[in-house]
């Protein structure tokens, strides 16, 4: 499989109407100038040179409401791109915007420059939500704008929030399961951080907001992971990319923020259901010698950050030890064996059932 690079091209809140009470986007993508085509082209340039031949290239406007700039504006900046996909030297072009400022008009030059996918930040599908973090729009815009944007024929992805002002689990569930049934092509998501100068930081300030911790977004976001994972749906993010200056201490004045958020969270995932496992099968494990046999790729995650999973198990479940090690399996399945007794985890199955159990998933 050939490498997948993405060129990214930041328009730091170039034509966004709105300023959410979580949001700085000066300050999230590092710059404070509005993009020109000129610096697009550069951009672009720069990108192309460091990259391997054979490789996919996809260039993604972020950072901003794009399709809420004047159309001859979008047109310009969406001229450059085009010209290098013809060209052959780019597969892709990507955007996020806002779910008020999508129509027909706008989906119809979005088309002229061969734009792939339209990202939607969407947030919460609960209006009160929406209301409180100074949104703008309501949950109708969403449904409206992600059914014109799959009509018109483009990649719909989805970009979701928790821990917003009067968020709540039954409402990133809700928000989680309303995703599934518009059929994304990917999502992304994201715990609520205090970003220094924005509304939010005033709100925490003045004890009127509280940020979630660590451990409860990674608890929530497990569920929405497994969720997203069962309904084949591609999580493509999870967690604000860490950068100079969004570091606790920095920028970000308070909330769930760790620079390997989604690898903390695919460990709690595995860590769930292995207990799950373990549990629901009955298996006695005291005093013996557990062995794992998993995917490469999932090595990691199993083990947990500096194997917090490792001695979890050892002394939840009383093992004598616990070896994880590398197998040619698939993915989505695990071998655990004990005393010679073969177990074979099948990881898509067993998220349903645990969600099921969990009163999760209808």
């Amino acid at each position: 499989m050939s490498r997948h690079y993405i060129i990214p091209i930041f328009v730091p809140h170039f034509g966004c109407p709105h300023d959410c009470v979580f949001c700085n986007q000066k300050r999230i993508t590092g710059l404070s100038t509005n993009v020109s085509p000129v610096e697009v082209e550069k951009i672009i340039e720069e990108h192309l040179a460091t990259f391997k031949p054979g490789a996919f290239v996809e260039v993604a406007f972020y950072g901003g409401s794009f399709t809420a700039i004047d159309l001859d504006i979008q047109s310009k900046l969406l001229e450059i791109p085009y010209r290098y996909k013809k060209a052959g030297k780019i597969d892709n072009i990507r955007l996020s915007t806002r779910p008020d400022a999508i129509d027909e008009v706008i989906l119809d030059n979005l088309k002229k420059y061969s734009v792939d996918t339209i990202e939607l930040g969407v947030q919460s599908l609960d209006d009160k939500v929406l209301y409180a973090s100074g949104r703008g729009h309501t949950s109708e815009d969403v449904y409206r704008a992600a059914e014109l944007i799959k009509r018109f024929g483009f990649n719909l992805g989805l970009q979701m929030m928790v821990g917003l002002p009067g968020d709540t689990l039954e409402k990133d569930l809700y928000t989680c399961k309303e995703f599934i049934k518009l059929r994304p092509s990917c999502v992304r998501v994201y715990p609520t951080l205090v970003i220094r100068d924005t509304f939010l930081e005033k709100l925490y300030l003045m004890e009127k907001y509280r940020p979630i911790i660590l451990e409860e977004a990674i608890d929530i976001c497990s569920l929405l992971l497994m969720l997203f994972n069962f309904n084949n749906i591609e999580v493509i993010r999870m967690g604000l990319q860490p950068t100079e200056n969004i570091q606790m201490g920095k920028d970000v004045v308070a909330g769930p923020f760790h620079p390997a958020f989604r690898q903390l969270v695919e460990s709690n995932i595995f860590k769930l259901l292995f207990e799950y496992f373990i549990k629901s099968k009955k298996i006695s494990t005291e005093n013996k010698k557990l062995i794992v046999e998993a995917n490469n790729k999932n090595i990691s995650a199993i083990a947990g950050q500096k194997s917090s999973n490792v001695n979890y198990f050892k002394e939840k479940f009383k093992l004598k030890d616990l070896k994880i090690y590398q197998k040619e399996i698939d993915r989505n399945f695990i071998n655990i064996i004990i005393d010679e007794t073969f177990y074979e985890m099948d990881l898509k199955s067993l998220i349903g059932s645990f969600l099921k159990d969990k009163n999760i998933m209808d």
